[in-house]
């Protein structure tokens, strides 16, 4: 086999400046002694996830992003528009919509009116519909922001901005970033774990990808049933000290080959094999619900041994509770062209229970001041009707980047607020505009990260979360504003 082309110039620099096997033993020993003495070099099999200070105070430890893809219709669950239903069935008027583009309708559709009854909740007195019953009754912990607005009107792109920052698959994640930027606390748990339910995503497996930063930072993941990772658990006839034996070898040969060519993926290789040993530990523990009262698994609507959004709302608690970062919860079936009505019914009975828990049970156990909680699709939906015959769709709603609603809590966000405001037909916003990287920000700046410091070189430029424009975090939410 070749020897690699930097070890050949290493041994032809030292026979040719006549270097003997003195000077190279001293030369060892002197590396070695430096190596001793760096808290930030490469020593061998270094934790490329190790912690790291943050930039300034941070009022959150750790974030759930529950991502409700195919973008929830706001003016069905937060944003109520009474003007839309004096309009039904009339064209939207033409200044409203002059410019715009749409993916399915024409912009001068017709306007459909909100197909549910909205009423004033809590001491906040938010404004929610009446398909968030359980919503309705932790309504004092959350913060709304009704001027939230993107770059971009399709999913698989618009999913990837406000996962990445990025429309463009190939950029990290903000968990990565998290990663990046924080390390992990967690010895046995992956820094950002991924839980899935309700069908496919359209913008894959690039909305946890570390992109471009090292592979250590990749979230990974997890089964909502059985062993988290498959064949996490090992084979039979390998008992735990042979499988320890094994890897010491494999960690042997990659230290070697790490110190020959220096490439960070095999520390992060090395790292991956060593979670993996210890998570065989914990997995068994934490994917246990028969440790959860039945009190708390009926709040959540959560079942031993199911699957699903509620229980991947416990899940995320038991991870976060267990020193996990950043915990993507994704819930796919939001994206309503046909049926509206019916669509945000049935999605709204599948997780409005158990985002409702997850609030409770993180506040009842003291986790919910520094856990930030993020809800939130990819844009809105359209004022006006979409109906085809040649789809076979009928009143349904279109993608709207121009306004829709996210929610936060705890983490740092004063609860009870809401920011920004859409005009009488939930248009554009008129008051507070957001941007989806503000968002962004937002949640850097609640874990003590200035996403303009945040940065990783690549291909001789410094990208960050937020892209090159100006945004900033949205300090109205914060408590201390």
């Amino acid at each position: 086999m070749q020897e690699p082309t930097n070890a050949l110039v290493r041994r032809h620099f030292l026979r040719d400046c006549g270097l003997g096997i003195g000077g190279m033993a001293l030369a060892s020993l002197l590396e070695r002694d430096l190596r001793a003495g760096e808290p930030s070099g490469r020593p061998r099999g270094e934790n490329p996830t190790a912690p790291k200070p943050s930039h300034f105070p941070a009022t959150a430890k750790r974030v759930i992003h529950l991502f409700m893809a195919g973008a929830p219709s706001q003016l069905e669950l937060f944003d109520h528009k009474p003007k839309l239903a004096e309009l039904e069935g009339k064209p939207i008027p033409p200044s409203v919509v002059k410019g715009q583009r749409y993916a399915f309708i024409q912009p001068d559709a017709a306007v459909l009116g909100p197909r549910f009854p909205f009423a004033r909740h809590g001491e906040s007195g938010a404004e929610l519909s009446n398909v968030l019953p359980e919503t309705a009754k932790v309504v004092d912990h959350l913060s709304f922001v009704k001027s939230v607005h993107t770059d971009l009107f399709n999913h698989s792109p618009a999913q990837l901005f406000v996962n990445t920052g990025s429309g463009i698959p190939g950029r990290p994640s903000m968990g990565s970033w998290l990663s990046y930027g924080l390390g992990s606390v967690a010895d046995d748990l992956p820094a950002f774990v991924v839980l899935q339910s309700g069908g496919n995503l359209s913008g894959g497996a690039a909305m946890w990808s570390s992109g471009f930063l090292p592979g250590s930072h990749q979230g990974v993941p997890f089964r909502g049933q059985g062993d988290p990772i498959l064949h996490v658990s090992n084979p039979k006839g390998l008992d735990r000290a042979a499988q320890r034996d094994t890897l010491d070898v494999v960690r042997s040969l990659n230290e070697q080959r790490l110190d020959v060519v220096g490439d960070p993926e095999i520390a992060t290789r090395i790292n991956a094999y060593e979670m993996a040993f210890r998570m065989q530990s914990r997995a068994p523990e934490l994917m246990d619900f028969a440790q959860e009262s039945q009190a708390t698994l009926e709040d959540y609507g959560a079942k031993p041994g199911g699957a699903g959004f509620a229980n991947n709302c416990l899940l995320a608690r038991r991870l976060v509770e267990r020193g996990t970062r950043f915990v993507q919860v994704y819930h796919s079936g939001w994206d309503h062209h046909s049926n509206v009505e019916g669509g945000v019914r049935r999605q709204a009975a599948q997780t409005d229970r158990a985002c409702a828990a997850l609030i409770r049970d993180l506040k009842q156990r003291g986790l919910l001041e520094d856990t930030l909680v993020v809800w939130g699709g990819e844009f809105g939906r359209t004022p006006m009707v979409e109906s085809s015959a040649a789809n076979n769709r009928e009143n349904g709603r279109d993608h709207h980047p121009q306004a829709f609603t996210m929610w936060l809590a705890g983490g740092g966000t004063e609860p009870g607020r809401t920011i920004g405001r859409t005009d009488e037909l939930g248009f554009h916003p008129v008051e507070r505009p957001v941007h989806v990287h503000d968002v962004q920000a937002t949640i850097l700046h609640c874990l003590g990260l200035d996403h303009r410091r945040l940065t990783f070189e690549f291909r001789g430029l410094d990208f960050r979360l937020t892209g090159v424009e100006e945004h900033d975090p949205v300090h109205e939410l914060l408590s201390h504003a």
